[in-house]
């Protein structure tokens, strides 16, 4: 049975803005896209559905989240000037006051929050990763759900590796058409050189996507290139060995084959001329964080050079514990407004990082973050009538500098409508609600 979605704009992300358009779906794909009365007319029997006022946009991806952390959101905010207190008490409330229910909970809350927001696809890292993916699955989601490791001492290389690979056979069975399983060694900071290069072999031979936290703080700079700073006294303090590479992040990530894999690194903030030519040379991708690293005061990652390099880019929320949304539109709109410091960024190009840089980031161009015949039937329907976005004179412009998840009125993953109404369709929101207060008054104590 075909399904005719017609709207008063229709923005395919890989082509121009059809104004009165309308798109066909068929189970999980597009059969056309194009002007409402020529869908009709190659559909006549089809179930049309019209939204008068509104946009359908290619679904959203978010290139970097962390939706296991969601009851945190707010919970960190009198660390947030000490990066490595930050870290220290984000560790502790998720290793030792949240059970696997809660991080279960936190996650489901969380991927609702992206369904409500127009976000079809997750990029998601998590430690407690198979219940990030169950969440994923229980609302519809479609995403990669990457496993961190974490091991900074040489001497627990191995072990680590084992844990690792023990860890990636349990969420491989979760494994269907619309989750995918990938690894995530932490960041430079947390897992030692031997163990970044075992896992980039790894990823590489297992064929798992491969996403890593790099290039994000001063401190993480500080540690690389000279042995000093924050991470370095923890080290000490813990007896942990260190050899100071004296390289930048990215030279240390190619040196230890970490880009060999194609991954796919949040932030890179801390980044010069050499290491874009390394980046775009390897192929890696980009998740750009804009509000998450102004928030916790890294600074801004160069993404017009991003662009500049042809460096596939999307754009990432990371976690709600550090940016407080996962609101892909709000972020494409910093992402423009901060990118302008350096060099024009159009409002198409931020909406093309939101879209289509986003599923290149997965390894899912074409098939995701498009409106076009073949392609997943991912997408999400836009209010436009809202004070906040009146007149419109170009709906693109629209989306990105008048536009926030907030004004998504339904989001559709493979064909179903996962969220309309004001309701997740999966999901009990109200039991989860109350969860999540429960969760909330437990950290608080």
């Amino acid at each position: 049975m075909v399904t005719i979605y017609a709207a008063s704009w229709v923005l395919p992300a890989v082509s121009a803005p059809i104004a009165d358009g309308a798109i066909a779906i068929e189970g999980s794909k597009i059969k056309s896209v194009g002007y409402r009365t020529s869908v009709v007319q190659k559909h006549p029997e089809a179930n049309l559905k019209t939204f008068n006022n509104c946009a359908i946009i290619p679904g959203l991806v978010n290139a970097h989240s962390h939706l296991e952390l969601t009851a945190m959101r707010g919970y960190l905010e009198k660390e947030e000037t000490d990066f490595f207190a930050w870290l220290r008490k984000l560790t502790i409330a998720r290793l030792e006051r949240m059970t696997a229910d809660d991080i279960h909970v936190s996650a489901i809350w969380g991927a609702c929050e992206a369904l409500r927001a127009g976000v079809t696809c997750v990029a998601d890292a998590s430690d407690v990763a198979v219940m990030s993916g169950r969440a994923i699955k229980e609302v519809g989601l479609r995403g990669t759900v990457f496993q961190e490791s974490f091991g900074p001492d040489p001497h627990l290389v191995n072990e680590n590796f084992e844990k690792l690979k023990t860890k990636i056979a349990e969420l491989r069975e979760l494994e269907s058409d619309l989750l995918r399983v990938g690894v995530s060694p932490h960041s430079p900071y947390t897992v030692c050189g031997e163990q970044l290069e075992l896992i980039a072999d790894y990823a590489q031979t297992e064929s798992l996507p491969l996403m890593m936290h790099a290039a994000e703080s001063s401190a993480e700079e500080a540690l690389i290139r000279e042995g000093c700073g924050m991470f370095a006294d923890g080290l000490a303090k813990r007896n942990i060995e260190w050899s100071t590479p004296g390289i930048s992040v990215i030279q240390y990530l190619q040196q230890r084959r970490i880009l060999e894999a194609q991954p796919l690194l949040a932030h890179c903030i801390r980044v010069d001329e050499n290491d874009l030519e390394t980046l775009a040379e390897t192929k890696t991708k980009i998740a750009h964080c804009p509000k998450s690293n102004a928030k916790l005061g890294h600074g801004r990652a160069p993404f017009a050079a991003f662009l500049k390099q042809n460096i596939d880019v999307g754009l990432g929320s990371d976690s709600v514990a550090s940016n407080n949304t996962c609101d892909i539109l709000e972020e494409a709109r910093f992402a423009a407004l901060l990118g302008r410091m350096d060099a024009p960024i159009s409002a198409d190009q931020v909406f093309s990082a939101a879209t289509i840089g986003g599923a290149r980031c997965l390894k899912l161009g074409g098939s995701v973050g498009q409106l076009s015949e073949g392609a997943a039937a991912d997408f999400a329907v836009l209010s436009l009538e809202g004070v906040h976005q009146l007149p419109i004179y170009d709906p693109v412009v629209a989306t990105i500098f008048s536009s926030s998840g907030r004004d998504a009125v339904m989001t559709v993953v493979a064909g179903k409508e996962v969220f309309r109404d004001g309701l997740i369709r999966n999901v009990d929101e109200e039991r989860l609600r109350a969860r999540m207060e429960e969760i909330r008054a437990k950290l608080d104590n």
